[in-house]
């Protein structure tokens, strides 16, 4: 089913002078210690030639980044459909930021925020009453939020995901399921708990780079998958790349390969959701006549 069109629900764009990627170790981290821009990402992605769009996410907590990634989606509107930024979730003038963006260059691609949850050291971040305000806040303005989120934090995102329906959720790279311990079973009880909530999905995503190196095959993946879609169903699933941080395991094309082997057992009108139509549906992108 590899000539349908694909919609990528998760890549980065960064230039490391306006924006220091300060997450990034310079030694383990070297492949993608570098400018990566869009027409870095139009080479990445030309081998694959059914890709339609794509949703380029936050990569360190700073709102200019923001406004700099809608930017480039305003310059490059064949190809970038929606961004996900970052904004202040506690700050009292989030509104007044958020109507900022929409009234920018690129503002009506603003389609989510996200925070790096998975670096904060209170692991109930997500349970703090300011940051559930501005969760509230965002939903109005019928943005989703992206769940970066590790092990510890899981629990909380199952508990404001629960507490704000009228929010949309998507669990960026499954969760971070621990593959190089290789015991899931918390994680799979997470997995089932957040599948529960139907304001959650998830992004297959991001898998290649939490796998042991050189162990990121399908088959070694396919365990992982099988519980996101058991949880989540194909309805709740997206594809995502993460690039350029796959590089770090994987170039474009094998991330692209390893996903669809993983959701292989789908349906063709199933396939088509998972590649395209679930983004589309979940972060309201509007693609013009492109078919998807």
């Amino acid at each position: 089913m590899s000539g349908h069109a694909i919609i990528d629900a998760h890549q980065h764009l960064w230039e490391m002078a306006e924006h220091p990627q300060t997450w990034m170790n310079p030694e383990t981290d070297s492949a993608i210690n570098r400018d990566f821009v869009v027409n870095d990402l139009r080479a990445a992605t030309a081998s694959v030639v059914d890709l339609a769009a794509t949703v380029v996410v936050q990569s360190v907590n700073d709102a200019n980044e923001t406004t700099h990634l809608l930017a480039r989606a305003e310059q490059a509107p064949d190809l970038i459909a929606g961004v996900v930024g970052w904004a202040d979730l506690t700050a009292s003038d989030l509104e007044e930021q958020l109507w900022r963006w929409r009234d920018a260059p690129g503002g009506h691609r603003l389609v989510g925020l996200r925070h790096l949850v998975q670096n904060e050291p209170d692991e109930g971040f997500l349970d703090r009453p300011e940051v559930r305000r501005g969760l509230r806040i965002a939903a109005r303005h019928e943005l989703a939020f992206d769940l970066l989120v590790n092990g510890v934090h899981l629990p909380a995102a199952v508990r404001v995901a629960s507490d704000l329906p009228e929010t949309r959720f998507v669990l960026d790279h499954l969760g971070k399921p621990p593959l190089r311990s290789g015991d899931l079973a918390q994680w799979t009880a997470q997995m089932r708990e957040l599948g529960r909530l139907p304001n959650v999905w998830a992004k297959v995503s991001g898998l290649v780079t939490e796998a042991v190196p050189g162990e990121r095959s399908a088959a070694l993946l396919q365990p992982v998958a099988d519980v996101a879609l058991q949880a989540f169903g194909p309805g709740r699933l997206m594809f995502g790349s993460d690039w350029p941080v796959c590089l770090l395991a994987a170039d474009y094309a094998e991330v692209v390969s390893i996903a669809q082997q993983l959701l292989s057992s789908l349906s063709e009108t199933e396939y088509r959701r998972a590649f395209a139509g679930n983004a589309v549906e979940f972060y309201r992108l509007s693609l013009g006549a492109q078919p998807i």
